[in-house]
């Protein structure tokens, strides 16, 4: 599959200056994708991650709130899983600026869907493509104006090809060696990790979202990495593999995505101190 004209990218630990430029909004088309077709089986629960509730309202709903507290983002696009049922229920189901899209087995099928839906409308702007998880919903509106200042860099310089927000690594790290189980009585066995070797932390970063990159682009990279069968766990993973090199733009560690269930109270933590903020 022929590409669009890749080139060499700044790597991944530059990051942006503090000088922005400012789009011209009549070429540039800015749209949020969040892929919600996930039943969220590692939070122990009937319900999808994506619809338990914080604050009387659920988690899909406090993150397209934080994506529409951005004046560039005008439109979303959630990707469903085909058996949904509980979207329709809510009230962001009938927001004008809301389209919904079937997904697939995998968040790259689901995410390759919204882009495909996005790639059929007839437009003369250049689209950009701000993916994000859908149970990340304390996502905080200076980490958007830092990841969108991309867009502007984008028409100064080629060699910005999108990027995606991400916080240092603070923890040790650990390389796992082998399982195994150990027997210590006669009735219980316990499995246990055995370490090989602790892992150096400098450079490393733990990849966050959203990510945003091109339309185009980003479609035709997950397409053939995809049709490759390479391991895709994220949109700058797909970029990755075509021999791209996106921008890491460090974002704030309460940018948490709900996965277990213990990660519900901290969520509810910061999205209160959130508003406490926005109000004072």
């Amino acid at each position: 599959m022929a590409m669009n004209n890749p080139r060499p990218h700044s790597s991944a630990d530059v990051f942006l200056s503090d000088k922005t430029l400012v789009e011209d909004p009549d070429t540039t088309d800015i749209v949020a994708l969040i892929p919600a077709a996930g039943i969220g089986s590692r939070m122990k629960s009937d319900c999808p991650k994506q619809y338990l509730e914080i604050a009387q309202k659920t988690i899909l709903e406090h993150t397209v709130a934080a994506l529409f507290e951005h004046p560039r983002i005008q439109r979303i696009i959630i990707v469903l899983n085909p058996v949904d049922t509980q979207f329709a229920r809510l009230p962001i189901a009938s927001d004008p600026r809301v389209t919904t899209v079937m997904g697939g087995e995998e968040r790259a099928d689901s995410v390759l869907a919204g882009l495909n839906y996005l790639a059929s409308w007839p437009t003369s702007k250049t689209t950009w493509v701000l993916v994000h998880d859908a149970a990340r919903p304390c996502l905080q509106r200076t980490d958007l104006d830092n990841l969108l200042q991309l867009v502007d860099h984008a028409s100064a310089s080629p060699d910005v090809c999108g990027g995606l927000l991400a916080s240092p690594v603070r923890d040790t790290m650990k390389r796992m060696v082998s399982s195994s189980v150990k027997k210590i009585s006669a009735s219980i066995m316990l499995p246990h990790t055995l370490i090989d070797h602790t892992v150096d932390r400098n450079g490393l970063w733990h990849a966050l979202t959203p990510q945003l990159f091109p339309l185009l682009l980003l479609r035709d990279c997950l397409i053939k990495a995809l049709a490759e069968q390479a391991c895709i766990t994220d949109e700058s993973s797909a970029l990755e593999y075509c021999g791209y090199r996106p921008v890491l733009i460090q974002g704030r560690a309460d940018n948490i995505k709900v996965t277990q269930p213990e990660d519900l109270a901290l969520a509810e933590f910061y999205l209160s101190r959130k508003s406490k903020e926005s109000i004072e």
